[in-house]
């Protein structure tokens, strides 16, 4: 299916988004979009899952209790094993995205193998129940992408979207991280347009998860600042019509 056509199936509550003119979702494809491109001192938050919910009540208590939206990349494998997460992250309104379906390394697998894994967390996200949170944006496993790689997701319909920095909390005190040095790193790359990767969830055997613990003070540091956090949704809308209220 030609990626037009493909795009034109992605809604928010409903209205079809625009995709044509150089607006919308074909304005992002060819990049790796690291960076919103704007002035305006705005972030997008985003979190990554693969391993399990770990940490995710207490994000979208922290979220909710600012008003702040964020969009989860989940890989389809999570979203076969917890569709009810899926549907309580998208309850309170956070977008999601596409992170494959089951997180392998994306030059390691031939081209057949790559759409598969994209096609196939699609469909794992709309069985959970993802619904019009569902976006069209694509993030690569490990972040590892190629101008080949990132052209054959363009062709799926997906536009990449990638990250200004990544706080690292993944990593776990037995990786030398903290919830100090995640917050540092977060603050370290604020710019206008930046985007904030973090993680929930945590790999077998560990239970903490830094992110978790660092975002209330990550949200409370740059709105101290004066940046307020946006919805990557916003995105697929030209500048002359705002985005559509949510049901």
């Amino acid at each position: 299916m030609a990626a037009g056509l493909l795009a034109a199936r992605w809604t928010i509550a409903g209205i079809p988004l625009p995709t044509v003119d150089g607006e919308g979702l074909r304005a992002l494809f060819g990049s790796e979009n690291r960076v919103i491109r704007t002035r305006e001192r705005v972030i997008a938050v985003t979190f990554n899952a693969a391993w399990n919910d770990a940490g995710l009540e207490h994000v979208l208590t922290e979220l909710a209790r600012r008003r702040a939206p964020a969009t989860f990349f989940l890989t389809g494998d999570f979203a076969d094993r917890l569709p009810e997460t899926v549907r309580a992250i998208t309850a309170v309104g956070h977008g999601l995205g596409n992170h494959s379906h089951s997180h392998p390394r994306f030059a390691d697998v031939s081209a057949a193998a790559r759409r598969h894994e994209v096609r196939a967390a699609d469909r794992a996200l709309r069985a959970a129940g993802a619904g019009r949170a569902l976006t069209p944006f694509f993030r690569f496993p490990y972040s590892e992408t190629s101008p080949a790689h990132i052209e054959e997701v363009n062709r799926l319909g997906f536009a990449d979207i990638e990250f200004t920095t990544d706080t690292n909390g993944w990593m776990g005190t037995e990786g030398g991280m903290s919830v100090d040095r995640a917050v540092r790193r977060a603050l370290d790359a604020l710019r206008p347009g930046a985007i904030l990767q973090m993680h929930v969830g945590a790999s077998e055997g560990r239970t903490e998860v830094i992110d978790a613990q660092a975002l209330p003070r990550i949200l409370d540091a740059t709105a101290a600042r004066g940046y307020r956090a946006i919805d990557l949704r916003t995105l697929l809308t030209p500048p002359d019509r705002p985005p559509p209220a949510a049901d």
